[in-house]
């Protein structure tokens, strides 16, 4: 690997991690048990999750509006208006900017998440596209298309400055990937515990691949006797990863080698109040995850919830 590289993706799972490092819930507020199940607003239909401290960001896929809850009141606020296009895959910097995968707009918003007002905006691509989810690292943030076989990856400049509108760059796919029908294929994304390449699940096959964001190449991560079937969201910790299975209501938890080049499944986390569960972000000690119901018809009045689980 180059100089440039190691310098562009060095200390990617330290960076990634920054939002996740929390104390217990016992740890921060003695005697306050953090609710286990939360309320959004009704008709939200939410994908996406960010945490940051003791604070949750959903974003939801019918209006673009972000909601920020507090994960010991469970109270809840608007801090991002409807766009008119979904808000998909989220992650919260450490400066306290909130990346936003925008779905079928085939853009990605920054946010400040004091304020909600859009600091930047990128578009990647026009229909047919699905920007679904999105990492970030100590110099980029990478998105997923779930409509094309391309991550887009937006530099981090010093000081973490935000590139120009046109500042994007396109890394096309090769290798052992192979894009498959019109579904949902490239979904969520997270780092190998190196730090030196990233993971992405492909839904339609339940592949995970290791993919080197320098050339585009892909490789399939090694996990023997499993695929996963439905995987949405990822969720990297030292080197457990957790893959969200929506419609299989369960987490997948697989140990990686330390290159992400292989890894042994471990476990299942399951839950009697998973309701299709797409995303997970870890906060006060668990993992917490939005459920999208995507098996119940929507309607303005339909509620929805998020639930948090132990750690495997």
């Amino acid at each position: 690997m180059n100089r440039p590289l190691r310098a562009a993706l060095g200390g990617a799972l330290t960076a990634a991690l920054l939002t996740s490092v929390a104390v217990t819930p016992a740890q921060a507020h003695p005697g306050v048990r953090p609710p286990a199940v939360l309320a959004l607003p009704d008709g939200f239909q939410p994908e996406g999750i960010a945490t940051a401290g003791r604070y949750a960001y959903f974003g939801s896929r019918a209006t673009g509006a972000i909601q920020r809850v507090d994960l010991i009141t469970g109270r809840g606020t608007t801090i991002g208006a409807p766009t008119g296009t979904p808000s998909l895959g989220l992650k919260v910097d450490p400066r306290g900017r909130l990346f936003v995968s925008g779905g079928t707009g085939g853009d990605a918003r920054v946010l400040d998440t004091r304020t909600g007002d859009v600091l930047a905006r990128y578009q990647f691509a026009t229909a047919p596209t699905f920007v679904n989810d999105v990492v970030l690292t100590r110099h980029a943030a990478y998105f997923t298309d779930s409509n094309r076989p391309v991550l887009y990856r937006l530099p981090l400049g010093r000081g973490g400055a935000l590139p120009p509108a046109d500042g994007f760059t396109t890394i096309a796919l090769t290798g052992a990937y192979e894009q498959v029908g019109t579904g949902v294929n490239l979904n969520g994304i997270t780092t190998t515990p190196d730090g030196k390449a990233l993971i992405v699940v492909q839904s339609t096959t339940g592949t995970l691949y290791r993919v080197d964001p320098a050339t585009g190449v892909s490789t399939v991560v090694d996990v023997p006797g499993h695929t996963f079937t439905n995987g949405d969201g990822l969720l990297l910790l030292g080197r457990t990863l957790y893959v969200v299975q929506n419609r299989l209501n369960q987490i997948a938890v697989v140990t990686l080698n330390h290159a992400g080049t292989a890894g042994t499944l471990t476990g299942t986390i399951t839950d009697g109040n998973f309701d299709v569960p797409t995303t997970v972000a870890k906060a006060l000690g668990r993992l917490y995850l939005p459920n999208a119901r995507f098996t119940t018809p929507p309607t303005p009045t339909t509620p929805y919830t998020a639930v948090a689980v132990r750690t495997h």
